[in-house]
């Protein structure tokens, strides 16, 4: 995130031709990647200058004025660097990203990519073998996972289809009954479960992550409706974060199938974005501004990764809200609250018990190639059992305290197998550290003056 400095290419001496006599300074090193290449300018500061008055040869005989320059401006970040080396070590050993946020003012407490590279080394010059190896790591140490990593969100987007079902008029005591498949034409979508779950409700089918719910559910609304309540929730578009390299990840509506790809959209490609699948794709970053907006009432947190500037408070905009009503926001807190708090709810083994901590939040396990009929009717679709890049992506978003929100997480590992039993035990341990640390942060101002100090409905 903080990224490195360099030496100056040819193509930033073309980008930057005022300042092409500093850059040429032998030895000189400007901001190429993250936080050093953002604020590259104000790190840097002005350089001085001095005029002196030189003979025949060359020789300085007295100098005549010098300024000496300004010195770079601190750059204060949000983070909390002992909740972002514990994080860090959570994740050792995995291709994995966690993002922690505060809801209320944006703040990001925790990025972390893992795995990622020694900055320094670019400041000295990777050797040839080193490089590479980088480059060709499976892992993509290189990526910036949290931002740039786009991935399926699985069945932590359920929140986002319960809500636009509430908002469609679908009451949240309504039932579907899973008998483990919902057949639509000649097709078959499975459950998770494979004997089923019986009638459940909304709150049921987003404890227990029922399949055929979310199935009928998104055929009944639609993807119009559910692509506006991701758009709503931070999903399909950037924020205009501080760190490049940002991606806005993507909602398919049928405007932008036919734009893409120039074809029609299917009803099947509906049914299976309700379970975060198909088309869709996010970002953990877009995941965690999601759930900091579930769990702030619907107010339109966006992520900020700078609290000041050369010893000034940045001030942070009020978020507005999004436009939901308090019973969508409900279902969507309340059936999170049951997936961790409730016995039966997929992350009831990752609760944290401590009163006052108790987190609420959301598995999901993404698919990342399509199981065949072979496959299923055999029942050999353990993970353990596959080559690493082909088993499903584990996801995990929660926020906690539930009775009085003030942090959101999300974390994804890639090809972890299991939300619930690799995702899962990650997140709670990381919002553990938070809560327990529970770092005093200065209220950033909002323009008016006043600290921003919205609250979850």
């Amino acid at each position: 995130m903080l990224g490195y400095v360099a030496a100056v290419s040819e193509k930033d001496l073309e980008e930057a031709r005022e300042e092409q006599p500093l850059l040429k300074l032998p030895g000189f090193r400007i901001g190429k990647e993250g936080i050093e290449k953002t604020y590259d300018r104000e790190l840097r500061g002005v350089p001085g200058s001095s005029h002196v008055e030189v003979n025949a040869y060359g020789r300085v005989i007295r100098e005549l004025a010098k300024d000496p320059g300004k010195p770079g401006a601190e750059v204060v970040l949000t983070l909390d660097l002992d909740v972002q080396r514990f994080a860090w070590e959570r994740l050792k050993g995995e291709s994995a990203s966690a993002v922690v946020m505060d809801i209320h003012s944006g703040d990001i407490v925790s990025l972390v990519s893992a795995p990622a590279y020694d900055p320094n080394q670019f400041n000295m010059g990777y050797g040839t073998a080193a490089y590479k190896e980088l480059l060709e790591s499976p892992y993509l140490p290189l990526m910036n996972k949290s931002l740039a990593g786009m991935y399926p969100p699985g069945s932590t987007f359920k929140m986002v289809v319960a809500m636009a079902a509430v908002e469609a008029g679908i009451e949240p005591s309504h039932r579907v009954v899973c008998p483990g498949h919902y057949s639509l034409g000649n097709h078959v979508f499975h459950c998770w479960k494979k004997g089923g779950h019986g009638a459940v409700n909304m709150h049921d089918a987003i404890k227990h992550s029922c399949d055929v719910f979310f199935y009928d559910t998104a055929k009944r609304i639609g993807i119009d409706a559910i692509a506006e309540m991701a758009q709503k929730f931070g999903l399909g578009h950037t924020y205009d974060f501080e760190v490049p390299g940002e991606k806005a990840g993507l909602v398919p509506t049928p405007e932008w199938k036919r734009g893409a790809k120039g074809e029609v959209w299917h009803q099947g490609e509906t049914v299976i974005a309700g379970i975060g699948q198909g088309y869709l794709l996010a970002t953990p970053l877009q995941l965690a501004v999601m759930t900091a907006r579930i769990a702030n009432g619907g107010l339109d947190v966006k992520p900020r990764l700078t609290r000041a500037i050369g010893g000034e408070l940045l001030p942070v905009q009020p978020p507005k809200p999004v436009g939901i009503s308090d019973e969508a926001i409900a279902v969507a807190q309340g059936g999170m609250n049951g997936v961790s708090n409730e016995p039966g709810g997929t992350a009831y083994r990752s609760r944290i018990p401590e009163p006052g901590m108790e987190l609420a939040g959301k598995t999901g396990t993404a698919q990342v190639r399509r199981i065949s009929r072979a496959e299923r009717l055999s029942g050999v679709l353990k993970n353990e059992d596959l080559e690493w890049r082909q088993r499903d992506h584990a996801l995990f978003v929660c926020f906690a305290p539930y009775d009085a929100p003030r942090y959101a997480l999300s974390v994804v590992i890639e090809h972890g197998g299991s939300g619930s039993g690799a995702a899962a035990p990650v997140a709670r341990d990381i919002m553990r550290e938070v809560l327990t640390r529970n770092p005093v942060r200065p209220q950033a101002k909002t323009p008016s003056g006043n600290p921003n100090s919205s609250r979850a409905g």
